[in-house]
């Protein structure tokens, strides 16, 4: 199979209290794909779930995002999920609680062979 990315998308999530990873997670994957329409696949003869789709999320703690969550949101095709150390956490005047921001990249793959 010869892979080849066919598409960047790019979002941003917030867990504004509560400090959870994977709520950050989840919402940034949300971001990048819920704003568009991908219809290439369409157009290259091949079905939605031909899509391979590699996730990356960048958050504070990353050892704690529930990968299989962040995966459930794809709509389409197969995916894997990579959590690395990124984001940003800004804790409250207190101490008592933060808010995570999370990053993610979502990059589809078809087989154009």
């Amino acid at each position: 199979m010869a892979l080849q990315r066919v598409v960047l998308e790019i979002g941003m999530g917030t867990d504004i209290r509560g400090a959870d990873p994977t709520t950050a997670a989840v919402r940034a994957l949300r971001d990048a794909l819920w704003h568009n329409s991908l219809s290439v696949a369409a157009a290259l003869g091949q079905p939605v779930d031909a899509m391979d789709v590699e996730v990356t999320i960048g958050v504070p703690h990353p050892e704690r995002v529930d990968t299989a969550a962040v995966r459930a949101v794809l709509p389409h095709g197969t995916g894997t999920v990579r959590v690395v150390d990124g984001g940003l956490e800004i804790p409250n005047d207190t101490g008592t609680d933060s808010t995570l921001i999370a990053h993610a990249a979502a990059a589809v793959r078809l087989d154009l062979r």
